[in-house]
């Protein structure tokens, strides 16, 4: 007998979750791979996703004031070179124009690795006084970060993504611009992509190239890696003070403010193909599903039933599109009701409706859940409803499912032996005692290939009398370590 992911032409997950992932993303028609290594072609079902995610956090973003805009693709070298810690964190990754138009440029130009820099030098003439502040922008925009190993979605050297940028009169406002960037990505996480998610603050080698802090959105995948999937920096006056924005504040003194940035990019797909999706393909949260319900016509000989059948199916689609659930009617009758269920399943559809001779007879209509394969009978009479509360269920479970998988997949250990001896027999988040030293970090990183994910949220105000678990120096908190993609 043929297995249903064989059928679809699936590696099965469980037993080779790299393959699954770069089978999954390419059959069920989110992205192709492109004639330039790590740059990937996204396909109309993948856009949709991005799509999603960008009307959800625009619209919270412009809620809070911040305004879009867009900078050019080329950063002038000697830009990217002002910020010395900024130039040396993503030096290995630039891409760097030499020629164009047929000659020698006269300076080398930077494909845009991040916006820092040509904003910052900018800012210096949108920013005099304290009364122009805050100055709060964002740019939906491509990235570009040489990657020597690519997986679609996950690392690929471009990308699309969105940055926010903002400057502050003081400290204490930049903090909480930061902390609120990290609150919305968590609660898209959380609500939308139903992905439960660890949220803090980043180690020192772990922070970003001229930021004084970071702080992360850290996922745990099904086979207990981590993927970083968004950030935000406060960059205390570090930028202000090297591309010289100032102002002027109440007593007429100059002063530098105080900035922040913070990302979201398509690696969130890849996070949410790997964590929800399963041996049949794709399992998509009702909330982002550009198709949230699929209903499917069974073909009767009887031509009058099969009139009927085709003229339920259409009042109820109406009923479902007038409710504002995205569904489609799939009639292709020439396609086996075998094909049509594994194409939909493959593509991650929420809810499958199936309706025939038989469902017509009793006013009923058969679904089937893409979460749980689970089957019932739904009545004529309040059916949107009835869709729309399974819908609600599905998005729910889907969570549920995560934050389970998420606590299962995290340890405790207090030294460096149960540390390896865990990451020998599986790989998982480890929650351990941690000096904080960078040092001990490198030695932690070269010796297990694992390094200090997140301290969490609710750790960071932590004050215990504790011994680190890699050298047995002086510990205070506690830090969730993981190996990453």
């Amino acid at each position: 007998m043929v297995k249903t992911y064989e059928k679809k032409g699936l590696t099965k997950k469980s037993e080779n979750i790299s393959d699954w992932y770069h089978d999954v993303v390419l059959r069920a028609g989110l992205a192709d791979y492109s004639e330039v290594k790590g740059a990937m072609i996204i396909k109309p079902d993948g856009y949709s996703i991005w799509e999603k995610v960008q009307s959800i956090l625009d619209s919270w973003f412009k809620k809070d004031g911040v305004r879009n805009v867009y900078f050019p693709l080329f950063i002038p070298y000697s830009l990217i070179k002002k910020e010395k810690e900024h130039l040396q964190g993503f030096s290995p990754e630039l891409a760097v124009v030499e020629h164009a138009g047929g000659e020698k440029l006269s300076e080398p130009l930077v494909i845009r690795p991040t916006s820092e820099t040509i904003m910052y030098k900018t800012f210096v003439d949108w920013i005099q006084s304290w009364r122009d502040l805050p100055l709060k922008v964002n740019q939906w925009c491509n990235i570009v970060r040489w990657e020597k190993r690519t997986y679609p979605f996950l690392r690929t050297s471009e990308f699309l993504w969105q940055e926010g940028h903002t400057v502050h009169r003081t400290p204490g406002e930049a903090e909480e611009m930061v902390l609120k960037a990290l609150g919305w990505y968590k609660k898209f996480y959380e609500d939308y992509f139903a992905l439960s998610v660890y949220a803090g603050l980043k180690s020192k080698g772990e922070t970003f190239a001229g930021a004084r802090e970071t702080y992360s959105i850290e996922l745990v995948m099904p086979d207990g890696k981590a993927l970083q999937a968004a950030t935000s920096h406060n960059l205390s006056d570090n930028f202000s003070k090297v591309f010289g924005i100032e102002f002027l504040d109440e007593t007429g003194k100059k002063v530098n403010p105080f900035q922040t940035s913070w990302g979201l990019s398509t690696r969130a797909i890849g996070g949410l193909v790997l964590t929800h999706g399963d041996d049949s393909g794709l399992v998509l949260p009702p909330k982002i599903a550009f198709t949230q319900v699929v209903i499917l016509p069974i073909v009767s000989k009887d031509v009058k039933i099969q009139e009927k059948i085709s003229q339920k199916t259409a009042e109820i689609h109406s009923e479902l599109v007038e409710k504002g659930i995205n569904a489609v009617i799939d009639d292709d009758f020439k396609s086996s009701l075998g094909f049509r269920i594994n194409k939909w399943e493959l593509k991650g559809v929420s809810l499958r409706l199936e309706l025939g001779a038989k469902e017509l007879e009793s006013e009923t209509i058969q679904y089937v859940r893409r979460d749980n394969f689970e089957k019932g009978q739904l009545k004529f009479a309040g059916l949107e409803k009835s869709v729309a509360d399974l819908l609600e269920q599905i998005q729910s479970d889907l969570y549920k499912k995560s934050e389970e998988t998420k606590l299962a997949l995290t340890l405790e250990a207090d030294e460096i032996h149960e540390f390896k001896r865990i990451l020998g027999k599986q790989k998982a988040f480890i929650r351990v005692p941690w000096c904080e030293d960078l040092e001990c970090e490198n030695r932690v990183k070269a010796d297990t290939k694992a390094t200090p994910r997140v301290l969490e949220l609710e750790n960071i105000n932590q004050n215990e009398d504790l011994k680190c678990f890699a050298c047995g120096k002086k510990a205070r908190r506690k830090w969730l370590f993981a190996q990453s993609y």
